[in-house]
């Protein structure tokens, strides 16, 4: 993907907006790859690989968990933290709804509903960190005192190994 030819997405709309300094990191998308292919296409860490999660609880309220790319999200552990019954990732369709952008592509920035935002807290001490930039392949670096900054989620501890 030539410079020139970067996608300007929702996402990308709204860290400009913001003015968070960011880069540009597109990749060979392999459908189901996950954090797995875009950390060895870039030769990055997993662990820096943060994916965002559509999830819902069980009044299909849906929201956002920002996890490292090595490690799961354990809904019960969420579940018990905000209070509610039971947590579980949304439908890939009712997902991209919620955000606005395809599974596999899906950005915590500039999502079509405004979502309660749920980080990992590990996540805050990474020196720099890649979120999906709102199109599968493409995921925007920076720092994450900007990602706090912009989308001031809610630290939790709810990881486990992947």
């Amino acid at each position: 993907m030539a410079r020139d030819k970067l996608p300007t997405t929702q996402a990308v709309r709204v860290l400009r907006d913001h003015d968070i300094a960011f880069t540009d990191h597109p990749y060979a998308y392999e459908p189901r790859g996950g954090t797995a292919v875009s950390a060895r296409e870039l030769g990055i860490d997993e662990h820096a690989v943060i994916k965002t999660l559509i999830m819902e609880d069980e009044q299909k309220r849906p929201l956002i968990v920002l996890m490292h790319g090595d490690r799961e999200a354990s809904t019960k552990n969420l579940a018990r933290f905000l209070g509610v019954k039971h947590i579980a990732p949304c439908d890939p369709a009712v997902a991209d709804r919620h955000s606005g952008y395809p599974v596999g592509g899906t950005s915590a920035f500039g999502t079509r509903r405004a979502m309660p935002v749920y980080m990992e807290r590990t996540i805050a001490e990474l020196p720099y960190l890649y979120v999906n930039g709102g199109r599968r392949g493409y995921l925007v670096g920076m720092g994450p005192a900007d990602l706090v900054r912009v989308l001031n989620p809610q630290l939790v501890d709810v990881a486990t190994a992947a």
